[in-house]
């Protein structure tokens, strides 16, 4: 018999509304509280919600015993500061994607997981999907043969707003910490950690990359070929080339999908259709409460290391790129 999980919702922003609603589909998942930086906020999104404990500060929701797990869905250059509010309160942590705003944050936030001996682990919610589980075992299967190179796109347009906040700096906009850490993680999670890195970016009107590409070499020789952009539509798909056979997954690749693996002679010889109700947030959130009911203090399938190792990347790719954010409104 599974066992319920109590969530408590730290902020009351977009990310927050999708992903309380996507839980409806977990019969065991029940959101019991969420905190604001106001009551009033806080008073809004309990009430559309019908969630019984509304807090009007980060403080009070991350004490509230009822809670089991906290989610952290603020914007990400505050990450660290929530992450770390609740894990000394000794609640277990899901922190939204990208984790943190650079390597050094990322690291110290994994070590207060382990003082305060809680389960922590990163919201990069593609990696639990139905249709990269599958994807994974195609690879581990050695259909594919040698992988030699990953190609992956996430580009979307948006209005040219100073305050919207992919554009705005104090909020750690620019495509890459908010869109390419889906190609950036995804080859990661194919391939590893690579050799070198090549980036080269546009920056947008606000002085954020507006469009960023990247090479990244691996020891094998394989190559992963990866762009992001907020400033236009792109295909936002991804493709996995092995000397046997290759992977197309479909738009959009980091969100439910489906793909085909295609043979040296064009024949499709394996795929995944899609079959799926809601936006998929909820495979993270299943995962978490199981970890934590197994007493784990991360996921084997999203690992610290790997939370780590993908943060060490975008680390390289902001610094080849110049991207510099000011002091982050706290």
């Amino acid at each position: 018999m599974s066992q319920s999980f109590r969530w408590g919702i730290l902020s009351t922003g977009g990310i927050a509304k999708k992903f309380v609603r996507d839980l409806s589909y977990l019969a065991d998942h029940e959101v019991v509280a969420v905190g604001s930086r106001s009551q009033a906020s806080a008073d809004a999104f309990a009430d559309y919600f019908a969630i019984p404990n509304r807090h009007a500060s980060y403080q009070d929701l991350v004490n509230d015993p009822e809670v089991d797990g906290i989610y952290v869905a603020t914007h990400h250059p505050m990450h660290r500061r929530d992450a770390e509010l609740a894990m000394n309160a000794g609640k277990a942590v899901l922190c939204e994607k990208p984790f943190a705003m650079n390597y050094a944050d990322s690291l110290a936030m994994v070590e207060c997981a382990k003082k305060n001996n809680v389960l922590l682990m990163e919201a990069m919610w593609t990696r639990f999907l139905p249709h990269i589980l599958r994807i994974r075992e195609i690879i581990a299967s050695g259909v594919l043969g040698e992988i030699i190179s990953v190609r992956a796109d996430h580009g979307r347009y948006f209005p040219l707003d100073a305050e919207f906040r992919l554009f705005k700096p104090e909020l750690g906009g620019g495509a890459l910490f908010d869109l390419g850490i889906y190609p950036v993680s995804f080859a990661h999670m194919v391939l590893g950690a690579p050799k070198t890195i090549t980036a080269k970016a546009r920056k947008a009107f606000t002085g954020v990359d507006g469009q960023t590409s990247i090479i990244m070499e691996y020891e094998s020789g394989a190559h992963a070929l990866l762009s992001t952009s907020n400033m236009g539509a792109t295909p936002n798909r991804a493709v996995i080339a092995g000397t046997k056979a290759r992977i197309e997954i479909d738009r959009t690749f980091y969100a439910p999908s489906t793909f085909k693996v295609i043979d040296c002679n064009d024949m499709v010889i394996d795929g995944w259709d899609k079959d799926y109700d809601g936006l998929g947030l909820r495979e993270e959130a299943a995962e978490f409460a199981r970890a934590f009911h197994a007493g784990e203090k991360e996921s084997p399938k999203m690992t610290h290391a790997d939370t780590l190792s993908v943060m060490k990347s975008i680390n390289e790719i902001a610094d080849q790129i110049g991207l510099v954010y000011p002091e982050f409104i706290m």
